[in-house]
This record gives structure tokens, C-alpha cells and sequence, in this order.
């Protein structure tokens, strides 16, 4: 150490903390073995606060604006030359730690890897991915030094993320199985959602010293196999729908379809002999042959439908369709 950094290292000093990054929640400030002198000044900017460890200790958190007067056992100049034994060092050492107090906005989140749960309605398994936004602020600054700052020299907003990220899949996994919230429903239950999210989460957060203020969830995405599934489910409720129309169920349908197979398939019926007015004999099966108690209505719309699926033709259609129609 020259002699003008030895001089320099007794006097007093003003500390604050410049060009505070956006980025940053907490960080240390530098300064030579950390030897702070008495009657040091410390300036504390609007939306900052500060914590002091002194030997070792934290003595003091600083939660408002202003200039404030520090304390130490550390005089200029006496203390470090009846230091000798110590090579003129000081054991009181001052540590001060300023951090961001203004609200962090706008954060975003995403989940790495998919969160997994049943769904309570058509009991197969789901892999649901999501992505949103939050905002938060240190609530209890020396509680999150203390519990997960610790003695590193700076905090960043990112490993927040991080620590709110490593929360979310299991509890929103949690959420979604007690809720009994099926595919179907979560897209327009997000708001919900986020807020009982957000409540659960601070649970386990306002403990370590921070708070989420907003936490937003604004979209959703399903793995491929889960979306494989909820098309297949789709494509059956469609098929419901039509056959509920035509006057039919499920199965009725599926006959129609294997019907229209049939009547398609140039290896099948056609090689066995029959022509594809064939489908309109096999139909007979779906239009039923007692005119009696038949709903002309009814018999129509059946006939709609095998018309649709390809087992009739458009003649054969024209020609029941008017034998219907005179029974009206």
C-alpha cells in the first residue's frame, strides 16, 4: 500500500450507490478491506435501501431516503496504527449492502419443462406449459439477506426468476388437481388462476422477504401428445353433435361411417359384386323400414347424412328425399 492510498484509507467518506442497474436488488458496496471510518457519510437515494454489517453482524436496515451519520470504532489514523500485531488492520469492519426498494415491474416468466397433472374430466394425462408476467418487490430486506442473499456481493433481478420459477410447476400442479379444472377450462379460468396462484406462492415468498405484487399468467400451451388427445376428444363431440342432428347416436354414426368405408373402398363392396347404389340397401339399416311410425323429418335427416358421408349419391338422395316428402 503507497503512503497516499494509506492516507486516503483514514479519512472519512461519503458512500451512495451510482449508477444503480436495474437489474440489480442488492449489492455491496466496495471499499478498501472495508474499514470504514467513523463519522462516515452514507446517502441513501429515493427507491433504495440499506443494510449495515458490522463485524460480522447486521446491526441496522435502512428502509427510507436520506443521509445518514455511520458509527464505527474505526478513528483516523489511531486505529490503524495501534493496529501493528494486525499488520495495521482493523478488525472493525463495516459491510454495507444498499438494495432496491422500488417495486421490480413487468417480470417475465415461463415454465422450463412442462407442468403434469390428470385431468379430472377425461382422466388422461396432461403436460401443460405456461408463460406470463409478474411484479414484486423486497418486503423484508433483512430477511432475504439473510435467508437467500447471504454474504454475495450482488442479487440480480434474474435470480429472482429463478427462485419464482422453481415454485411454480408444483404448485400450480397442486392447484389444478384440487381445483378439478379439466383442459376445457383452464383457458378461461387464467385470471382465477393467477390470483390463487399468486396467494399461494407469497405463502411460501413473504417468509424469505419479498412479495409478489401482480403475477399474470397470459397463455398457455399443450405438449403434442396432449394435444393429440383433446382433438381426438374434439372430433368425437363433433361427431355427436352431427349424428344428434341426423337424428342419431354415437354408434349410428360410426355405422355411417363404416358404411361410407364400405361404399369408397374399390377392393371391398365393388369387389364383391355390388355398385355403390349398394350404400342406399345398406342404409335401409339406419332409415328403418316400417313408414308407419316413422318421422318423415327424421327419415329426411338420416338421409342428409348419407348423403354427407358418401354412401348415397346425389340421385338416390333426390329420389327418397321426394318419396319423404309425399308422406308429409
Amino acid at each position: 500500500m503507497g503512503l497516499k492510498d494509506f492516507f486516503k484509507k483514514q479519512l472519512a467518506t461519503v458512500i451512495d450507490w451510482e449508477n444503480q442497474q436495474p437489474g440489480v436488488l442488492f449489492h455491496k458496496y466496495h471499499f478498501t478491506s472495508d474499514e470504514i471510518k467513523n463519522r462516515s457519510k452514507l446517502i441513501v437515494g429515493p427507491g433504495q435501501g440499506c443494510i449495515l454489517v458490522y463485524e460480522g453482524q447486521m446491526t441496522e436496515v435502512i428502509t427510507e431516503e436520506g443521509t445518514f451519520d455511520l458509527s464505527t470504532d474505526n478513528h483516523p489514523f489511531i486505529t490503524t496504527l495501534l493496529k501493528l500485531r494486525q499488520l495495521f488492520e482493523s478488525e472493525h469492519k463495516m459491510r454495507i449492502y444498499f438494495y432496491r426498494r422500488a417495486e421490480c415491474v413487468n417480470q417475465h416468466w415461463g415454465t422450463s419443462t412442462p407442468v403434469k397433472y390428470v385431468d379430472p374430466i377425461y382422466n388422461f394425462p396432461v403436460e401443460l406449459g405456461l408463460h406470463g408476467n409478474y411484479s414484486f418487490k423486497v418486503t423484508d430486506p433483512g430477511a432475504f439477506f439473510q435467508n437467500v442473499v447471504g454474504s454475495r456481493d450482488e442479487y440480480k433481478t434474474e435470480e429472482a426468476r429463478e427462485l419464482l420459477q422453481s415454485r411454480i410447476p408444483q404448485t400450480l400442479a397442486a392447484h389444478l388437481a384440487a381445483a378439478g379444472l379439466g383442459y376445457q377450462q383452464i383457458d378461461a379460468q387464467l385470471e382465477n388462476i393467477s390470483a390463487q396462484l399468486s396467494a399461494k406462492l407469497n405463502e411460501t415468498f413473504t417468509e424469505i422477504g419479498f412479495e409478489l405484487t401482480d403475477f399474470r399468467i397470459n397463455g398457455t400451451l399443450f405438449d403434442k401428445d396432449t394435444q393429440a388427445r383433446i382433438r381426438k376428444i374434439a372430433d368425437v363431440t363433433a361427431d355427436n353433435l352431427a349424428a344428434a342432428q341426423g337424428g342419431l347416436n354415437y354408434v349410428d354414426m360410426e355405422k355411417l361411417k363404416a358404411l361410407r368405408d364400405a361404399a369408397a373402398n374399390e377392393g371391398g363392396m365393388a369387389g364383391a359384386g355390388l355398385q355403390f347404389g349398394a350404400g342406399l340397401e345398406l342404409g335401409k339399416t339406419m332409415l328403418g323400414n316400417k313408414d308407419a311410425d316413422v318421422d318423415p323429418v327424421q327419415q329426411l335427416q338420416k338421409l342428409k347424412l348419407l348423403l354427407n358421408e358418401g354412401i348415397i349419391t346425389q340421385e338416390e338422395f333426390d329420389a327418397k328425399k321426394k318419396e319423404w316428402l309425399s308422406k308429409m
